[in-house]
């Protein structure tokens, strides 16, 4: 999605030249991405790119702690010094009074960011570097040490996923549909099921997904990891086993890999994929399937919640090829085929 946003651009402006460099006050913003992340526009001036990238949150009343660009400014300029590749964090307005929210500016950074998991386009040498790449990222961020990063008090630590299914849950009870039978059996499943607690504590992206990785402009490389709305302390098996429903999901659902020819594509098995993060950890090579299924239900619950704000009147901007109603009950299938369920 590439949109022209009608913000007070004169405002940000006269804000924005006694806070980075910037000569003009003939600024535009053109929205760039899709989704139903927090708003992001490419500055410009007198037709001319500006090397400066704008976050804000949605206009609007918001949930308490949703959209929180305050933590992902942080989260941000706290791996500046690691092996993450993230854009350089420039300035945080907390002023709502400037555009109607907080806001931050970032490096603007040069690459590719793709939508479609089969990469159409690329090489298959390439698209197997590019996956090997994204594994090897993962790897990174999990591996970056907390304390020398100062984000301690990030989140909370031990016990991640008994959290996250007692608030999972609670969303599916408040925003439950009348198709909610899979769900309602994946969620059972999973409470029986729940793995023993890992001791293992890290900073998770929480959305960690081909397309808020931006690739460089002609190498399979990753030179900037994008979209930590959902960033906190946890689990690092909660990233993996998100990261792993592109292997679930089909071609027409949200442009997943399932019946796709993978080998003849470049592109590796989830087995082989999730063996390439693993073995970079130095971890055991089997994932449970509880993570991923896990992952199915939360994903399915989210498109719950975006169901029950569509009969709200409240649009998402999403360009999917199915209805919201029609993912929820997707991804709960999918968990029931991953825990080995009949659905």
């Amino acid at each position: 999605m590439v949109d022209r946003q009608p913000l007070d651009t004169r405002a940000l402006a006269s804000y924005l030249v006694r806070h980075i460099p910037l000569r003009t006050e003939a600024l535009e913003l053109i929205r760039v991405g899709q989704g139903y992340s927090n708003p992001t526009f490419a500055l410009r001036s007198n037709d001319q790119d500006l090397p400066y990238i704008l976050r804000s949150q949605p206009q609007g009343p918001l949930p308490k702690s949703a959209h929180a660009i305050d933590r992902e400014f942080r989260v941000m300029g706290a791996l500046a010094s690691s092996e993450v590749p993230v854009p350089q964090m420039i300035h945080y307005c907390a002023d709502a009074s400037i555009i109607g929210t907080p806001f931050y500016i970032m490096e603007r950074v040069s690459g590719r960011v793709f939508t479609d998991n089969a990469l159409p386009g690329v090489s298959g040498d390439d698209r197997t570097a590019m996956y090997q790449a994204m594994a090897d990222t993962l790897a990174k961020l999990h591996s970056v040490d907390i304390d020398a990063a100062g984000l301690r008090d990030f989140g909370k630590a031990g016990d991640y996923f008994t959290r996250q299914l007692l608030t999972w849950s609670r969303q599916h009870d408040a925003l439950r549909l009348p198709e909610s039978q899979d769900a309602d059996r994946l969620l059972g499943w999973l409470q029986e099921g729940r793995p023993a607690a890992r001791d293992e504590t890290v900073i998770i992206h929480g959305d960690y997904k081909l397309s808020n990785l931006m690739f460089h402009t002609t190498q399979p490389r990753v030179v900037a990891v994008l979209d930590w709305e959902l960033s906190t302390l946890g689990d690092p098996m909660a990233d993996l086993g998100y990261n792993l429903l592109t292997w679930l999901q089909r071609p027409d659902e949200l442009n997943g890999l399932g019946g796709v020819d993978l080998r003849a594509d470049g592109i590796p098995e989830m087995r082989e994929y999730a063996s390439w993060y693993l073995t970079k950890r130095g971890l055991p090579l089997d994932v449970d399937p509880f993570f991923i299924a896990f992952a199915c239900f939360k994903v399915a619950v989210i498109f719950e919640g975006v169901v029950r704000r569509e009969a709200q009147g409240v649009g998402t901007g999403t360009t999917a090829q199915h209805s919201s109603a029609y993912y929820a009950q997707a991804f709960a299938r999918h968990g029931l085929d991953i825990a080995g369920l009949q659905s």
